[in-house]
């Protein structure tokens, strides 16, 4: 079995009911998820996982509107988890990254180089949580075949994205999702998952196990 590391936590989101549902949707394909949220702790040494996620918020919110938040909640990776990261990534490994992972890390300049893009204060937003139309592109293993869906999230917009990305879904015209590889490895970002209510459409579900089966390297015969 598949060991997954799920880097859990942060503000505005139940980052624990999302994880825990994304560890569902994964245990159906065989992959067997650890949920933490002491990200600096569980990067503190190399991993010896197959796969890690970023479903978190977890940020130095340096921006004025987040000036009364509270020390405790800004947040700086270290150095060494920075390493192992990439470590990861230079052994083959996958990184799934959910969400709010394009917030996340925003001391670490080369993390929008990883994921393929980030959310840029003020520029980046989204409309409110709502009803949205997800439209599903192209030919990738992890998309193929699948149709378009509605799900409850949010949309976000106006992210800076790399120039190589193909998007393999978006809403709004807005890409938000992606897959590529990095080193000798693989990142899969999906900017849905605001709410538990995302992982309860089957496509999504359908796609995010594929994804998972793509970033370990195995045949992505999963249907729709």
């Amino acid at each position: 079995m598949a060991r997954n590391l799920i880097l859990s936590g942060g503000l505005f989101h139940d980052f624990a009911a999302t994880s825990a549902a994304l560890a569902g949707v994964l245990a159906e394909v065989g992959i067997e998820s650890e949920i933490t949220e002491d990200i600096a702790g569980a990067l503190s040494e190399p991993s010896e996982v197959q796969l890690i996620t970023v479903n978190a918020l977890r940020w130095r919110m340096d921006q004025d509107r987040f000036a009364g938040q509270r020390d405790e909640w800004r947040f700086a990776l270290p150095a060494q988890a920075r390493t192992t990261l990439l470590d990861h990534l230079d052994r083959g490994g996958g990184l799934l990254c959910m969400h709010s992972a394009s917030i996340c890390f925003d001391d670490w300049q080369g993390w929008p180089r990883v994921l393929g893009g980030s959310w840029t204060w003020p520029k980046s937003h989204h409309p409110p949580l709502g009803w949205t139309g997800v439209r599903v592109h192209g030919t990738h293993p992890v998309v193929e075949g699948l149709r378009d869906f509605d799900v409850v999230d949010e949309v976000y917009s106006d992210l800076d994205v790399l120039p190589d990305v193909e998007p393999l879904a978006s809403a709004n015209g807005q890409p938000l999702v992606w897959a590529r590889p990095v080193r000798r490895g693989r990142v899969f970002y999906d900017a849905l998952g605001h709410d538990t209510r995302s992982y309860d459409n089957e496509i999504h579900r359908t796609m995010l196990q594929r994804a998972a089966m793509w970033l370990l390297k195995r045949p992505v015969t999963i249907m729709d």
